[in-house]
């Protein structure tokens, strides 16, 4: 049996490599990506990640269930990431799934932690405590809306310009009833910046079907972070949700972040004329 090796501050080489692993596998709540970009454009993914964190377990669901719609966006970080790269903008993302708490409700919402996602239970969220529910705010919601507004504030103080834009996705059916946009568009307050960019998109592709608050509208309380980080602060925000079967392969992500990033453009200098 070989001994036991020590480090010099006593701590064993086992623990140590225990220690690294133990690191790894902790993922922050919320990432920031080229947080200096000049864009006006600010993006933010709310359910950017089905990442479950390893405490609870895979809460109660199968495999095919964590990689659905239920568990987060498809597709909704991948054109972000391309965005990111054709606008020079800055994104926040969340790395947690939707089923652990959702970044994109507030913290009174009865859908903050779900125990029913579409026609699926999630017996792990029922009868939670308090403690737990709080616990959950803490690590994860509060970080992901903490990191939005020091980025907001920052900017805020450099004199920089910002449009919020949130991006999500959607699924072409919901509860048997199809969905024939291909993207919608929300808004919030204040729907200056959402209509200008539907009409650039219009105005690209004549022929597009362009879902105006579908497949969700604010009633539906799905616009939270819009509101929370564009209509209180009083800065142009929209809320962009792609069908997740247009993003579901490399080709679709390029084209969609193509063409939303002429449009957002476009857009943009539309309101700021």
């Amino acid at each position: 049996m070989q001994p036991r090796r020590v480090t010099t501050n006593g701590a064993s080489m086992v623990d140590e490599v225990a220690d690294r692993r133990l690191a790894a596998r902790q993922v922050p709540p919320v990432l920031v990506v080229n947080k200096d970009g000049v864009s006006p454009l600010v993006l933010v993914c709310d359910h950017a990640s089905n990442r479950i964190p390893e405490r609870y377990g895979d809460l109660g669901l199968s495999q095919t269930q964590r990689l659905s719609h239920i568990a987060w966006d498809p597709g909704a970080l991948a054109v972000s990431h391309q965005l990111v790269e054709l606008l020079d903008a800055p994104l926040i993302h969340s790395t947690i799934s939707r089923l652990v708490v959702d970044a994109n409700r507030g913290i009174d919402s009865p859908e903050l932690i779900r125990t029913l996602s579409e026609a699926t239970e999630i017996g792990a969220n029922e009868n939670l405590s308090p403690e737990e529910r709080q616990a959950r705010i803490d690590q994860f919601h509060t970080p992901f809306h903490d990191a939005i507004g020091a980025l907001l504030n920052r900017r805020a103080a450099a004199g920089l310009k910002t449009l919020l834009v949130c991006m999500h996705s959607f699924t072409p059916s919901f509860l048997g009833i199809e969905r024939p946009w291909p993207i919608g568009l929300i808004h919030g307050q204040d729907p200056k910046y959402t209509k200008a960019l539907c009409d650039a998109l219009k105005a690209e592709a004549p022929g597009l079907n362009v879902g105006w608050n579908e497949p969700y509208a604010a009633q539906n309380g799905v616009t939270f972070t819009l509101e929370e980080h564009g209509d209180r602060r009083g800065i142009d925000a929209t809320m962009i949700e792609l069908r997740n079967d247009e993003i579901a392969e490399p080709e679709g992500v390029l084209f969609w972040a193509t063409r939303l990033a002429r449009c957002l453009e476009a857009a943009r200098q539309t309101v700021a004329s």
